[in-house]
């Protein structure tokens, strides 16, 4: 079967952007003038996807709101000519992209709120996409894990190498076999383990495809790390029966969950664009030259 269906999991409260999460998801914390949520719900489009699924929580609406047309924004701006703005504004989701929003009750883990989407996912293959793992590149991972998963059917996880002070806040791969081409084998994934007790130095990074079979393993994981049902045990069993395959990601992961990696996300947008470069360069080399002696 192909891949049409992913599951975004925006429930998490966003602590670690108090006060500005108290009543606005940190899913949509702009990057320059873009929800972090939109750059993932772009990248599963990209890939062929064509029904969203959001598990949200009871503060989440405003993620809802974003995807759904705003009859009153569209009226004022094309009243006002401002035609450029109003195809944006249509075109956040593309025609044939379907959204549909589960709630998940209680913050019980990613494994519980990847659970959740079980009655609308059904029986199909689906991706998962963390919106806090902002990604960039020419070939980005949903794409490279969904055209690993035609090729041949199963479980894969998106991975890249991280420093050793940074590997007891990952879910670390065990090694296995070497799989087709760029591939990895993964005999094992261990859920922030410390640097001295790792298998290795690979995270797996915010995106994966699962086939329906994880449903049933979910649900009969009891609490994991933390007290929360971890998606990481799961994927620890199935690898156990040698069915996870890895993919390392071959763009820039920016992790957003953390303010120094969404600040360091503004700055190389920032810089990257035509309109702001020569501007926003000549801010930096005048605000760091203080500092450079």
């Amino acid at each position: 079967m192909k891949i049409t269906k992913a599951v975004f999991p925006v429930a998490g409260l966003g602590t670690r952007f108090l006060p500005a999460t108290k009543a606005m998801p940190k899913e949509l914390l702009p990057i320059i003038d873009k929800p972090i949520i939109q750059f993932a719900v772009e990248e599963a489009v990209a890939a062929g996807i064509t029904e969203l699924i959001f598990v949200t929580g009871r503060t989440k609406r405003a993620i809802e709101d974003h995807f759904d047309t705003n009859p009153e924004l569209e009226h004022a701006l094309e009243a006002k000519g401002k035609g450029e703005l109003l195809d944006m504004v249509r075109s956040i989701l593309p025609k044939g992209v379907n959204c549909v929003f589960v709630r998940q009750a209680q913050a019980r883990g990613l494994g519980d709120a990847v659970l959740c989407a079980a009655p609308v996912v059904g029986d199909a293959p689906f991706a998962v996409l963390l919106a806090d793992d902002f990604m960039r590149g020419v070939t980005l991972p949903t794409s490279a894990l969904v055209a690993s998963y035609d090729r041949a059917p199963g479980t894969l996880l998106s991975v890249m190498e991280v420093a050793p002070e940074e590997v007891s806040k990952y879910g670390i791969v065990t090694p296995g076999p070497t799989g087709i081409d760029e591939e990895l084998g993964v005999a094992g994934l261990m859920e922030k383990p410390t640097m001295d007790d790792a298998p290795s130095r690979l995270a797996s990074v915010g995106r994966y495809v699962f086939e329906p079979g994880i449903f049933d393993l979910l649900r009969g994981l009891g609490p994991g790390a933390g007290g929360e049902v971890q998606l990481a045990d799961a994927i620890d069993i199935l690898a156990g029966k040698g069915g996870v395959r890895a993919l390392p990601i071959t763009g820039r992961r920016y992790d957003c969950g953390s303010k120094f990696g969404y600040l360091e996300a503004i700055l190389d947008v920032g810089l990257e664009d035509e309109q702001f470069r020569p501007r926003f360069m000549k801010m930096m080399q005048e605000r760091c030259a203080p500092h450079c002696d």
